[in-house]
């Protein structure tokens, strides 16, 4: 019978440490939500030790979040578990996730301890979490670079104390898949009690092999792989969940393993992330890629016309990229919206319908051509803005350049509910506008990052625009989406001004937001 791989989602956790990717409590809630619709096995909301505001999101999540397993991450401390234990306890079914260091260059340089300390530090730690709930999982860091026999008498106390789960982490990417593999058959190999816990793997991508790295593990007796959507992380990033998931699903012939992943919802899910954390897909990723449905070549072109699985190994739908046939445009009513958004995988409320459905026609007034991709940056940037009020808010923006003017941007905002209005000069056009727009907010943020896209083809295309912003240690990511260039970076740099603004305002009242 076919084994089944236990999927522990870590987006809402090591995804978010990707710098510039915070995330707040409703964004946190957002993506849940959608991890929830894919049924992955285990969410790991976050680190309630690092803040209050992870504790209270990561406590926002167990609350709402019914039919997964909810995971806190906490240091082998007894303050970090009552940390992690106060945000999950009133999940379905919380998990603590307790880790320390088990290699010898982080135990001399990192931790100044010797072996014994951690072993009994570790011990110790799950026997608490065990007093707590029956579902903990102990990590052993950087166990890659990790002496395997210690590493085994860890796992072997750790499970005696209570650990339903070991995870065996290639926490600086550097295990290379034959190597990995080998690793974990040493481990079931030479573990007495393995039989009482799960085997599970977290790998990340530095060498851009932790998708592969996973797969050996799961052939060699891991059956749970931690992993991220569209692979975010630290440094590199960490194991795709799409890749893992579809490799097991596509290649059957070959894997005689499972997941409970619905994989139509992995497209949606892949946007909304990329969305909300401002970390745009590369073009040519596996499977969420723009271009991993797309042929340029002729020849495959013709093939794919004659049959499909000439060079696709699996559908597009399968992932959830649906093809339109219900058109819509300027004279579309909210009925035909609400059916269309259904079709593509949203539900939405009535007031974020309404919000959606006034961009709606302002866009259709100034295009001809409505696409899915066009559809879905509207719903998910109405998403955004919701959860990051507008205290900044645009309300008029007429620029004036060319070969023969100096660029010059005239901006009124609403702040606070009085009206604003400066011009100023610039380089070009945009930066004209975020001039005038600095003067009017009083901001000195430093603008890090500035990226441009386009949703869909063609010269009337919704531009979007990506901006990194830090002022006063603080770095978020903003968002604007438009067809009109200059209005759509006046829109994400607002946006980030406002994350700014509010995050300045929680660091006041004490309490830092995530």
């Amino acid at each position: 019978m076919p084994k089944k791989v236990i999927i522990f989602d870590t987006t809402l956790r090591d995804g978010e440490q990707s710098p510039g990717a915070s995330l707040n409590t409703k964004e946190k809630i957002q993506i849940a939500k959608h991890l929830e619709m894919l049924r992955v096995d285990v969410i790991e909301a976050g680190f309630p030790f690092a803040s209050r505001g992870d504790l209270g999101a990561v406590r926002s999540i167990a609350q709402e979040i019914r039919s997964v397993q909810i995971a806190g991450l906490a240091r082998a401390r007894k303050d970090d578990l009552d940390a992690a234990w106060l945000a999950i306890k009133e999940a379905e079914n919380p998990r603590l996730h307790t880790f320390i260091s088990t290699s010898d260059i982080h135990l001399k340089y990192q931790m100044q301890k010797t072996r014994e300390q951690v072993l009994e530090e570790a011990a110790a730690a799950v026997k608490y979490a065990a007093r707590l709930t029956s579902n903990v999982e102990f990590s052993a860091m950087d166990a890659s670079r990790s002496d395997l026999d210690y590493v085994a008498q860890v796992f072997t106390a750790a499970i005696a104390a209570g650990a339903t789960t070991v995870n065996f982490p290639d926490t600086v990417g550097y295990a290379i898949p034959e190597e990995f593999g080998a690793k974990i058959k040493y481990l079931v190999e030479h573990i007495p009690n393995i039989h009482q816990a799960v085997i599970s793997v977290h790998c990340h991508n530095d060498l851009g092999l932790a998708v592969a790295n996973s797969l050996a593990a799961i052939m060699n007796g891991a059956l749970q792989v931690e992993c991220t959507i569209n692979g975010i992380g630290e440094r590199a990033g960490n194991t795709s969940m799409e890749e893992v998931v579809m490799a097991l699903a596509t290649r059957k012939d070959f894997f005689d393993y499972y997941t409970d992943v619905v994989t139509q919802h992995i497209y949606p899910t892949s946007r909304l992330v990329s969305k909300l954390t401002g970390m745009l897909v590369q073009p040519n990723k596996a499977i969420v890629g723009a271009n991993a449905f797309a042929h340029e070549s002729g020849i495959h072109q013709d093939a794919v016309l004659k049959e499909a699985s000439t060079f696709e190994i699996m559908t597009p739908q399968s992932i959830g990229i649906k093809e339109s046939t219900l058109p819509l445009g300027k004279l579309s009513g909210r009925h035909a919206l609400r059916e269309k958004l259904k079709v593509m995988g949203y539900g939405l409320a009535e007031d974020d319908l309404n919000r959606v459905f006034v961009r709606f026609k302002d866009l259709a007034d100034r295009k001809k051509h409505i696409f899915d991709e066009d559809l879905e940056s509207l719903v998910e940037m109405e998403v955004l803005r919701r959860s990051a009020p507008e205290h900044y808010k645009l309300a008029e923006l007429v620029v004036l350049t060319g070969t023969m003017a100096k660029p010059t941007a005239t901006v009124k905002l609403e702040i606070d509910g009085e009206v604003h209005r400066y011009s100023t000069f610039g380089d070009g056009p945009i930066d004209a506008t975020f001039n005038a727009i600095k003067h009017l907010t009083k901001s000195h943020c430093n603008l890090l990052k500035f990226s441009v896209s386009s949703i869909t083809g063609g010269t009337d295309a919704l531009g979007e625009i990506s901006v990194r912003l830090e002022e006063e240690g603080n770095t978020v990511t903003g968002r604007g989406v438009d067809p009109d260039i200059v209005t759509a970076s006046a829109r994400a740099f607002l946006n980030g001004l406002n994350r700014l603004y509010y995050l300045k305002q929680a660091a006041d009242a004490g309490e830092k937001q995530v």
